[in-house]
């Protein structure tokens, strides 16, 4: 008799079930997999003792990477939830809740990280202090502080309370009666049970990508003067359509209200690029307005970030928590507006007011106006609100006990009644969702029920309107054409400097419609027109070398092989409606030439099509960015066993032929060849490069100075995912016998504090790989001067971490940090005097400067700062 159930789920997502052990795992679990399971009925409707609940999974298995081809790999949250309320292992008095624990599965550093996320997720900012720090005041963060302690049942509690956890190292683990589980490679795991063995691999192959749980179909965008376009209207549970969402477009501009999962698949279906979003007003950090935020983190520039201070420090925790980064790199990824609240804030002509809404994380509902001849259109938008009865139900007058005052709930009904002409609502119901009765007498010209996953009561449809996935509300019909608009941008980045007139003539012909799955360029074909697309998601294939990657609206397709008399080298085919502009190829040809264009764009193709073809730049990138990495971008040939030093290892690097080594120290840690780079660390991280770079062969390699690429989302997204991966396997390979290997002894329970101390670790690492007799001086001395300078950036950042919560002994502690810095410097001028440095003396030294610093001086504040709920 079979022991061990294996299903597929869908790509990334696979179930075990062992029915003799009473354990259900979910192996992966990427955005929306409750939804994938649901869908394969792998949860279902139950019920215990006349209890209602739901079946489904009692443990998950993380991938072993946080990333995989660009998308979050690991995104807990909603089983979690699922497990803990729907299935009802945590409701008080229900028949599962038995006391026993979901099981979270996977490596320390997965395990943990998705620990602090789900944390944030289910509180978001966890002390009085973090909101001051945000910018609400003393009152403003007594009151929020109570009522979030109302939603959380009077306690704010770590994860670890209701959840268990399972690290899977090298060595094989127990689950639990007799079941096994033993990692075989990267996410390749093996589950044993009574003798009998099945195999998991949750690996996403080159070019895969995870699956959306529901179809979305096509649908046309037509970009109109202010115009709500409705992008989702179920929560995170319903297995037939995105998450509440809008997208508001005003003045030819794209802005997205939240950001749910499979993000991406709502933009192609609706055919708008990532790349033709202005910005996202963003009203909280749940994962079903979260979790499409990395999509975003992928344009080809940085996308501007609206959101009041309180949501923005919230959401930059969680995203901080899911990565392992530092907080400060939300900035990396998004240009960042705060917002005031209860205040008109100007966007360009669109005004967004942002309001207080109860709700376990910090929330904001969001109004927006732009005036037109009869006065404002306004549209409100009401994500993730408590219903009022609810809300009632926590006032209370005690200022020290948890909930909200009578003041503070009628300043919050008042604000759900303000009207508009348009307003979408979020009628979920239960302890933290609106409910449609209150809006019964509301005096708004249409009113839309979003954010349930069930059908609409006969009373509530008599309160409000449905929309459906990709309709329009137009609040101001537009009169001009802003397709047109934006091809002239583009037009204007390939060719700079074309006179006006010659723009225009180009610009005189007509904007085309082509239907999804539409092949407009085959491999192999002389293109007999240049096509601009101006809109959607088009496809460019050529599956013999394992390409696959999506167009930027900008680009142009069939230029560089118009120009060149040649075929096309890829096949080009339409995700979504797309349009294009056709343009003559002749009258394209003879601009570019009687302009003097055509060695610019004969080098943009040459230098573009092998950029093209490596899996960095695969995606497209922005006309314009792209324009000025090619033109800034310069080529330098090495001599088999040069060493690439000095200023060419602060440059970014792709080896355009022959092939060098990586080297730590002596070591050989990995082979790089045509199309592989390098220099990302100091280029575009602006951190040491630890690893010093030996051609093999006679090699050249493209050289892009870092700050083109810095500012480019996408770019930044890869080469993060790309360190992270590669630091993994780097760790994997390197003897640690004799190193100084991460310990769980050192964790202070303090998360970005335990990932300074990490990556101090690993900097150390990186010395100790460098002492040895005759070691590169060169290189030892990076390596050292990169330990001195994190650690003075640790230093200050722990300091004032501690002046935030006004830690007691922070002045002994201050000053011990002082003398550290004083010995570290002195000990490095020491070694970098010897003739023969050991690795022994270093770690020796190591161990009595840091470890037991940590030991004496850190875990003691960890415990002060754990026990005000920060972790």
């Amino acid at each position: 008799m079979q022991e061990i159930h294996k299903s597929t789920v869908a790509v990334g997502i696979h179930w075990i079930e062992i029915p003799a052990a009473g354990l259900r795992v979910l192996c992966g679990c990427p955005a929306d997999a409750v939804k994938h399971l649901a869908k394969r009925g792998l949860i279902i409707p139950s019920e215990i003792n006349g209890v209602a609940c739901e079946t489904g999974p009692n443990a998950v298995l993380l991938s072993d990477h946080a990333l995989q081809n660009g998308e979050f790999a690991n995104l807990a949250e909603f089983p979690v939830l699922q497990m803990l309320y729907k299935q009802g292992l945590i409701v008080p008095g229900h028949p599962n809740n038995t006391g026993s624990k979901p099981i979270l599965i996977g490596s320390p550093e997965q395990v943990d990280s998705q620990m602090r996320y789900i944390y944030r997720g289910n509180y978001g900012l966890v002390s009085r202090e973090e909101m001051m720090h945000a910018g609400a005041s003393s009152d403003e963060a007594n009151m929020m502080m109570r009522l979030k302690l109302r939603f959380a049942f009077g306690r704010i509690r770590p994860t670890g309370d209701f959840l268990d956890t399972r690290y899977l190292g090298d060595a094989p683990i127990e689950l639990g009666n007799g079941v096994g589980l033993q990692r075989l490679q990267p996410n390749v795991f093996e589950f044993t049970f009574r003798g009998e063995k099945v195999t998991v691999d949750i690996n996403l192959h080159p070019n895969e990508h995870y699956q959306c749980a529901y179809p979305l179909g096509y649908h046309r965008f037509n970009p109109e003067y202010f115009s709500v376009i409705h992008s989702g209207e179920g929560d995170g549970w319903d297995i037939n359509r995105p998450c509440m969402s809008s997208i508001v477009t005003h003045q030819g501009r794209i802005y997205l209200i939240d950001a749910g999962p499979r993000l991406s698949d709502t933009m192609s279906a609706l055919g708008i690029s990532i790349d033709q979003v202005d910005g996202i007003f963003h009203t909280h950090a749940h994962d079903d307005h979260f979790a499409g935020l990395t999509a975003l983190m992928r344009a080809g520039r940085r996308i501007r970030y609206f959101a009041s201070p309180l949501v923005r420090d919230s959401t930059a925790k969680k995203l901080a928590a899911l990565l392992g980064v530092e907080e400060e790199r939300f900035g990396d990824y998004f240009e960042v507006h705060d917002l005031t609240v209860d205040a008109w804030n100007d966007v360009e002509g669109l005004e967004v007011m942002p309001k207080f809404s109860p709700h376990p994380v910090e929330s904001n509902v969001m109004i927006f106006r732009t005036l037109w001849a009869d006065g404002y259109r306004s549209y409100a938008h009401f994500a993730d609100i408590v219903s009022l009865n609810i809300l009632r139900g926590m006032v209370t007058e005690d200022a020290a006990a948890p909930g909200l005052s009578t003041d503070a709930f009628e300043k919050v009904r008042e604000d759900y009644m303000v009207a508009a002409d348009l307003k979408k609502i979020d009628i979920g119901g239960g302890m933290i969702h609106g409910a449609a009765i209150d809006f019964r007498t509301e005096k708004s010209t249409q009113i839309l029920l979003a954010h349930r996953a069930s059908e609409l009561t006969l009373e509530e449809k008599e309160i409000g309107s449905s929309a459906a996935f990709g309709s329009v509300n137009v609040l101001i019909p537009g009169q001009s054409d802003g397709l047109r608009h934006l091809a002239y941008g583009y037009l204007e980045a390939h060719l700079p400097g074309v006179p006006l007139h010659d723009l225009r003539m180009l610009l005189n012909h007509p904007v085309i419609e082509i239907n999804p799955g539409a092949i407009i360029l085959k491999e192999g074909e002389v293109p007999p027109d240049v096509m601009l697309l101006v809109s959607g998601h088009l496809e460019k294939l050529r599956t013999r070398d394992q390409l696959h990657g999506r167009l930027s609206v900008g680009s142009l397709i069939g230029g560089s092989a118009l120009l060149d008399k040649r075929p096309s080298r890829h096949t080009y085919r339409a995700s979504s409606f797309l349009r294009v502009m056709r343009l003559p190829a002749n009258l394209f040809s003879t601009v570019v030439e009687r302009n003097g264009l055509l060695d610019r764009m004969h080098r943009a193709a040459d230098l573009g099509s092998f950029l093209d073809n490596t899996n960095l730049f695969g995606d497209g990138l922005q006309v314009a960015a792209l324009g000025h990495i090619i033109d800034n971008a310069t080529e330098r040939r090495f001599s088999a066993g040069e060493i690439i030093e000095g200023k060419d290892i602060s440059l970014f690097s792709i080896i355009r032929s022959g092939r060098a080594e990586r080297l730590l120290g002596r070591e050989v840690v990995d082979i790089l060849r045509e199309r592989d780079f390098f220099g990302e660390e100091a280029a575009v991280f602006k951190g040491p490069c630890l690893f010093r770079i030996r051609a093999v062969d006679e090699t050249t390699i493209v050289q892009i100075p870092g700050e083109f690429l810095q500012n480019v989302p996408i770019l930044r997204w890869k080469l993060f995912e790309n360190c992270q991966q590669r630091a993994a396997r780097i760790a994997c390979g390197l003897d640690q016998s004799s190193g100084l290997p991460w310990r769980d002894e050192l964790t202070i329970r303090v998360a970005h504090m335990d990932l300074h101390h990490k990556r101090i670790l690993e900097i150390a690492n990186v010395v100790a790989q460098n002492l040895y007799q005759d070691a590169d001086r060169r290189a030892l001395t990076h390596a050292f001067d990169a330990l001195i300078a994190y650690t003075r950036y640790h230093f200050e950042a722990e300091e004032k971490l501690m002046a935030l919560y006004n830690y007691a002994e922070a002045d002994g502690h201050c000053q011990q940090h002082a003398e550290m810095v004083t010995q570290l410097s002195a000990y490095s001028k020491k070694v970098l005097a010897e003739k023969a440095p050991k690795k022994a003396a270093f770690v020796q030294f190591f161990d009595a400067w840091l470890v037991q610093h940590i030991h004496q001086q850190d875990l003691p504040y960890g415990e002060f700062l754990n026990a005000r709920g920060v972790y």
